[in-house]
């Protein structure tokens, strides 16, 4: 067992063995380290003023990911590479994604840059070459209320246009010796049996612990415990972290299914998902943030509960199976019926996820909508998917309709499936109970994301919208060009 959290600074192994659990990134970069050009602005993972870049051995290749300082605990860099703005320049020589910021004037009071540079340091270390989509997607998670972007962008496509031997990139095989060096098989404990931050190496020993601190806080990516730390200012003496289970990040396909484990990243979700249908892509796309999908997982957006998490109605409209394990004992369900009331789950103490399984869509019809106040980065405030299986005469075999957002848990439309099952897709009547039925399904709240009154409606006419997608095999008024062109592709 070790005692002490490892990553790498400045080409030198840091050690912290005497550490609060819930002291985050942020804090000890700025308090500790006294590194403060990254900055600390919402607090919550949403303006990106404190992104700085992780690097990873991944496969045996080095992965640079933007996080949000703020919410990410310092333990959760253990066995990575911590790089801030201050590490950019080498030699008198601003690093090229800065000097293209100078150049195009990308900065005005300077309080959101640093963390912006971060995030185009992370897309410029991929080596690619990406269009507008791209860089405006590696942007989506910095607030700017000065520059309107322009030319911030424009900073992008220069730097990112003549990508040159910056010292990273001569450093990138010593780096990957250096994190090599730190990988161990070892479990970590930090801390005494009153207040820790445990970090468990293997399933076994994962269970082991949980079991035996069923008090303690699960955390993956901390897109939602660290709210609890910096907004609620939670006591969380007990913190167990996911990220260094082995097995636990697994992806697998066989017999027409796909297999997520736990601590897989919404960024590697994304691929997975997005291969069995263009809208689930689109869906990951717009999941929060570039920093928020690199730290968030499968299995905690799942286990939080939260009734406005996107995954789990995607998740259940597919017909997900969650798996889940506590001691030695292992247990499956399906997804809806793990979800018990507001943030109250199907949930044993000791107990935790494990991964889920959903069916490929295989010859169904799957679409998933995603209704926000802001497009990018936010919160949904009605979330619909749907997942229709077609005779070969056009009726509904079954469907399977899932909402976030519309009650107090992600929740089947139940009411909905039975009113279109033996339908004709192309039944407007059908539709339009169907869509009448959902108030048997749901009785929504009013909150400052939307009322009880819009949330009905939005909700009805999400189905509907599906409905018409699917039976008339056009969504020229439905969708913006560009996605209409993914979907069209697809089918």
């Amino acid at each position: 067992m070790r005692r002490t959290i490892r990553f790498l600074r400045r080409n030198e192994t840091v050690e912290v063995g005497n550490v609060e659990p819930r002291t985050t990134l942020l804090d000890w970069l700025r308090l500790t380290e006294r590194s403060t050009g990254t900055k600390e602005g919402c607090g919550e993972g949403d303006c990106g003023a404190c992104t700085v870049v992780l690097r990873r051995l991944v496969d045996g290749r080095l992965v640079s990911e933007p996080v949000n300082a703020c919410i990410l605990l310092l333990g959760q860099v253990d066995g990575a590479e911590v790089l801030t703005v201050e590490d950019l320049a080498a030699d008198g020589r601003l690093h090229p994604v800065q000097q293209a910021m100078v150049e195009r004037h990308g900065s005005q009071c300077g309080f959101c840059t640093p963390g912006i540079v971060m995030s185009l340091l992370a897309l410029y270390e991929t080596g690619e070459a990406p269009d507008r989509q791209g860089v405006t997607d590696a942007l989506a998670g910095n607030l700017c209320r000065c520059t309107g972007y322009r030319p911030i962008v424009a900073a992008a496509f220069d730097a990112l246009g003549r990508i040159e031997a910056d010292p990273f990139a001569q450093q990138r095989q010593q780096v990957a010796k250096a994190l090599a060096a730190l990988r161990d098989q070892a479990d970590v404990f930090v801390g005494d049996e009153r207040s820790f931050f445990a970090a468990p190496a293997s399933t076994d020993a994962l269970a082991r612990l949980y079991l035996g601190h069923p008090d303690a806080t699960l955390v993956a990516g901390a897109t939602d415990v660290g709210l609890w730390v910096t907004k609620a200012l939670a006591d969380l003496p007990k913190i167990i972290w996911l990220g260094r289970v082995a097995g636990l990040d697994a992806v697998a396909e066989e017999h027409g299914t796909l297999t997520l484990g736990a601590t897989v990243t919404l960024a590697r979700a994304r691929e997975a998902l997005g291969a069995l249908d263009p809208d689930l892509d689109e869906l990951m796309r717009r999941f929060g943030s570039q920093q928020v999908r690199a730290s968030g997982t499968v299995g905690g957006n799942i286990a939080n509960g939260s009734p406005i998490g996107d995954l789990a109605p995607a998740l259940i409209a597919l017909g997900a199976t969650l798996h889940l394990r506590r001691g030695d004992g292992r247990r499956s369900l399906p997804l809806e019926d793990f979800f018990l009331d507001y943030r109250k789950q199907d949930r044993q103490p000791g107990e935790f996820v494990t991964g889920v399984t959903v069916r490929k869509p295989a010859g169904r019809h799957v679409r998933v909508f995603k209704v926000t106040k802001r497009f990018d980065e936010d919160i949904s405030a009605v979330m619909g998917a749907f997942c229709f299986d077609l005779a070969d005469n056009g009726t509904v075999r079954e469907a399977r309709i899932a909402y976030g957002g519309m009650a107090g848990i992600p929740k089947r439309a139940r009411a909905a499936e039975v009113a279109l099952t033996g339908a004709a897709i192309d039944d407007h009547a059908a539709a339009e109970r169907a869509a009448a039925a959902l108030d048997a399904d749901f009785a929504p709240l009013t909150d400052h994301r939307a009322s009880a009154a819009y949330r009905r409606r939005v909700a009805g006419n999400l189905l509907m919208k599906a409905l018409m997608e699917i039976a008339t095999g056009d969504d020229a008024a439905t969708r913006l060009i560009a996605h209409r062109e993914v979907r069209h592709a697809a089918e």
